[in-house]
């Protein structure tokens, strides 16, 4: 975990006060917050959260061997503080969330923060506003699935959305070292696990909701009343939202908080196109924004869900001060976020892709993005993960086989699943013929289909986008979707 250089202290009676909690022991000071043991570094106040297998009060001994001073948990973690000073919470996430943002003097407040949350296009609207930020010379900070990066320095993600003592110490990094804002992907998991207690935004953004992660939120009542949490006067001061899904709209009717409304094509809006066009390698478009604001421009992305991206990532600019005629000139040089319909090219006489795409909704809609631009047949991977959501499983098949001319099921990351059971929900109530097929091997089924691929045609290989493992019964196995599509490119006759 990165630390800002300067030195920040608080006692444990202060933090008493502020969380509610009973102090056992003496009150002293505490100058670093985490909730791992081997992360922890002399003088911290350790986190211990009761999970889901172990208490984390069990590393305990390991956290203070390294130099921490106390102990935050709960009565059950109690037990295991003999001769600890300890803070005792009903609630330890929460009550470290805040601690963590207190101890760091509330960073997320100084920066010009935007939250970003949705089922699809976090990642992708986070790195296009990073991009712009970065072109007109505003030093940003970006925090999301895909990398970290503090202005320049690029570091490697672990979430989408850090804990909160991560959290809260890398935007005290980012202050420190001058960035002026703060974009970053907001997780379901991370609203619901408290990560983002003592976090606040300039803006809060939704992108869109479809089926996803009901192993953690169970229905989707739940998975949308998660996100919602995002767009109070908690987390933030203004909110943009793309009205163009029945949760969109929902959200724009209820939040108390200043909405701007985002569609593609709904006029009465404050930020819509007006007209768009595909052309090589893009779409020309313009945007009518707040005010009057009109756009006219060219972007290198492909796709309606892009479209949509782009907007909210333009709206949002706006909002925070970028000239309009500045960003028509920047749009054509931004690249979006990689694994992203990110292309793979050696030359070949065909398109090929690789994607992120991991629910329904997002799995047709990057097929209805290469129907665009594909004059002959479209041959698309795809598998399902392990150990996650298994009721998309079905409705994820059927995406592929509706919008693919050439289906090919495959494995991506099954964990402790067995791949043949996890293809088989995928496929039993489909009908589906050669050459449309069930290869498990994932080499194998990008090899099959670029060895289907003709001219004109376009290859996608779905699922795992920017990741680099495959995940096997535990074991996870390097494996990067683009080097693999690559290598069977370059070898094919």
């Amino acid at each position: 975990m990165i630390r800002p250089l300067a030195p920040f202290t608080a006692t444990l009676e202060d933090a008493a006060q502020l969380v509610g909690a009973s102090l056992k022991g003496a009150s002293l000071s505490f100058t670093g917050i985490t909730h791992i043991d081997s992360e922890v570094e002399p003088g911290d106040l350790f986190i211990a959260v009761p999970g889901a297998r172990v208490h984390g009060a069990t590393f305990i001994d390991s956290a203070m061997k390294r130099g921490a001073v106390a102990v935050l948990t709960d009565e059950a973690g109690l037990a295991y503080c003999t001769g600890v000073p300890a803070l005792v919470v009903g609630d330890v996430r929460t009550a470290g969330a805040l601690l963590a943002a207190s101890l760091y003097r509330y960073p997320t407040r100084d920066l010009v923060s935007i939250g970003i949350t949705g089922t699809n296009g976090k990642t992708t609207v986070s790195t296009l506003l990073y991009q712009i930020f970065e072109a007109v010379g505003r030093d940003t900070g970006l925090i999301g699935t895909v990398e970290t990066r503090i202005g320049a320095e690029g570091l490697k993600s672990s979430r989408t959305t850090p804990e909160a003592s991560d959290l809260q110490a890398l935007a005290a990094v980012m202050r420190e070292r001058h960035m002026r804002h703060l974009v970053m992907e907001v997780s379901s998991h991370a609203l619901t696990l408290k990560r983002m207690k003592g976090s606040h935004f300039a803006i809060a953004a939704f992108t869109n909701l479809t089926q996803d992660h009901l192993d953690f939120h169970k229905d989707m009542d739940a998975y949308f009343s998660a996100k919602a949490e995002l767009f109070t006067s908690e987390y933030a001061e203004k909110a943009f939202i793309n009205i163009d899904s029945p949760y969109g709209q929902r959200l724009a009717e209820q939040v108390k908080i200043p909405v701007t409304r985002i569609s593609r094509t709904n006029k009465a809006a404050e930020w819509h196109f007006t007209q768009t066009h595909n052309v090589a390698r893009g779409i020309e478009f313009s945007a009518r924004g707040t005010g009057g604001i009109l756009i006219d421009s060219h972007t290198q992305l492909s796709g309606g869900f892009n479209l949509d991206n782009l907007l909210l990532a333009l709206a949002i600019a706006v909002e925070c001060g970028i000239d309009p005629i500045e960003l028509a000139t920047i749009t054509p040089s931004l690249s979006g976020a990689p694994g992203r319909l990110e292309a793979v090219s050696l030359g070949q006489r065909y398109r090929a892709f690789v994607d992120y795409a991991h629910s329904p909704d997002a799995v047709s809609n990057v097929l209805v993005a290469a129907r665009e631009f594909t004059p002959g047949k479209i041959i698309a991977v795809l598998g399902c993960g392990g150990d996650r959501d298994a009721s998309k499983r079905p409705l994820m098949g059927r995406a592929l086989v509706d919008g693919a001319d050439i289906a090919i099921f495959t494995s991506d990351n099954p964990r402790s699943e067995k791949p043949s059971e996890i293809l088989k929900q995928m496929t039993s109530s489909l009908d589906f013929k050669a050459p449309s097929q069930i290869i498990e091997d994932r080499t194998d089924a990008i090899r099959a289909a670029v060895a289907l691929a003709a001219d004109n045609d376009t290859v996608l290989v779905l699922g795992k986008g920017h990741e680099s493992g495959q995940d096997i019964a535990g074991v996870v196995s390097a494996f990067d979707d683009r080097l693999v599509l690559a290598q069977a490119i370059e070898e094919k006759p």
